[in-house]
């Protein structure tokens, strides 16, 4: 068990317990998954992109990267039916915490002028998604061996549909939301 599902395990369940009146510790919300989307639409340009791109995210993940095809050709963005336009990463259990715990305490600090996530970013099932704009923050990946800048889509799926619960468990497992402003009436 890793530093991050410990402290899920040891804090916020018990945590969780208290606020909201839960008894049973299995009905506590938890991240399922994180899920990793990348897009590559350069790959008709360059066809050593798809396998740089899946280098990157394997680098980042720890796990090989899925290819998505297109589904249907679109001529005004130059894709064909069948040709590759996505990377997909899915971690669950064990690596999902060891990322999340990487994420939270040592990649997001390191992005310039970070101010926080933006609490807004629920969608109406509760999950979180995080986008990022380069790959370069995370340590693993090597900037010599990057042909360009990819951004990055990062979804964490949470058992709970209520959007309150929600953020309450990402900021409780570390998450560095923005701060709250407040605002004083005149």
């Amino acid at each position: 068990m890793n530093r991050l599902q410990k402290k899920y395990q040891d804090k916020v369940i018990p945590i969780f317990q208290k606020e909201m009146g839960i008894k049973n510790p299995l009905a506590v919300p938890r991240v399922e998954k994180v899920v990793f989307n990348v897009g590559i639409g350069d790959i008709s340009l360059d066809k050593g992109a798809l396998v740089k791109a899946k280098d990157a995210l394997k680098a980042i993940t720890g796990q090989k990267a899925l290819v998505c095809p297109a589904k249907k050709a679109i001529a005004d963005y130059k894709t064909r039916k069948g040709v590759p336009v996505g990377l997909k990463v899915t971690l669950r259990k064990k690596r999902m915490y060891q990322f999340m715990d990487k994420l939270f305490s040592v990649v997001l600090p390191r992005v310039r002028d970070f101010q926080g996530v933006k609490r807004s970013a629920f969608d109406k099932q509760a999950n979180y998604t995080l986008g990022l704009k380069e790959q370069i923050i995370f340590p693993e990946v090597d900037y010599d061996k990057i042909d360009r800048v990819r951004g990055m889509e990062i979804s964490f799926l949470i058992s709970t549909k209520d959007k309150k619960k929600a953020l309450r468990l990402l900021e409780l497992l570390g998450m560095p939301f923005e701060k709250e402003i407040e605002r004083k009436s005149k």
